[in-house]
């Protein structure tokens, strides 16, 4: 435990979790926003893997899930809406994708600011119609995001191998 951990609260450490899985200096290795450093949006609709999920619906997948759980943890619906678990990237523009990295970011920064501020009661109850608890859920959100984040390095990777092909 670090020094500065001992001041903090349980909440405020799953907050501060979240932020370094999308902004940095996170165990695992890079953040999110450091995977999607110079991905344009011809990039981000690549499918270098066929049966994978490109680089957008990961970002769209992840954005969906951490305001999920927000919604659950503050009394929304619990169920992910139709079309809400991996939506569709819809027309392809660098101004839509530069949207959909900003909502990326929104969704964990509303999540963290609610967290921070949760106790440790309210961690330990279980999360709306599971036998986990909200700290659980909250820790999961975390290791979802690394996991995806795990796949967009890779197809990032495979990205970059096929433009230095076709480049020569």
């Amino acid at each position: 435990m670090v020094d500065g951990d001992r001041t903090r609260t349980e909440g405020e450490r799953i907050a501060d979790e979240i932020g370094r899985a999308l902004q940095g200096d996170a165990w695992h290795g890079p953040s999110l926003n450091e995977l999607l450093e110079g991905i344009t949006s011809e990039d981000a609709i690549q499918r270098p893997i066929p049966a994978a999920h490109n680089i957008w619906e990961l970002v769209l997948h992840i954005t969906s899930w951490a305001n999920i759980v927000r919604r659950r943890i503050t009394g929304g619906q619990v169920e992910p809406a139709e079309g809400e678990d991996w939506p569709r990237a819809g027309p392809i523009s660098e101004n839509r994708w530069a949207a959909a990295r900003s909502a990326l970011a929104e969704s964990h920064e509303r999540l963290r600011e609610i967290v921070s501020g949760l106790s440790d009661e309210e961690l330990s109850r279980n999360a709306p119609q599971s036998q986990r608890s909200v700290a659980a859920m909250l820790h999961g959100v975390t290791q979802h995001a690394a996991y995806h984040g795990g796949q967009i390095a890779i197809l990032k990777k495979a990205i970059r191998v096929h433009h230095r092909r076709t480049a020569t």
